[in-house]
């Protein structure tokens, strides 16, 4: 699943602070690039549970995160193509 953020502050080097949609609390997030104060970043994590009932889905991106289901959208793991014939073969 992934979820955009928004940065409020670079805390450390490698850490930046980040709001959540429908997430009442701060949340820091891992991040080495050049992010300024109010870009917009997306994080990514496992499906833990989700509330159907109450609209919500908790999200593992490090701590666990319950928010909105409609804040999150669904998104692929990258997988490496596969080969068509074997390594071996194309070197022969």
């Amino acid at each position: 699943m992934a979820i955009t953020a928004t940065v409020r502050r670079r805390v450390t080097e490698d850490h930046v602070s980040v709001s959540i949609s429908s997430y009442s609390f701060p949340h820091s997030s891992i991040n080495h690039t050049k992010v300024k104060k109010g870009q917009q970043i997306e994080l990514t994590g496992e499906i833990a549970r989700v509330d159907e009932e109450g609209g919500r889905v908790t999200v593992d991106l490090g701590p666990l995160v319950t928010i909105d289901i409609d804040k999150v959208r669904l998104v692929e793991k990258y997988r490496t193509p596969k080969r068509k014939k074997p390594l071996r073969d194309m070197v022969d």
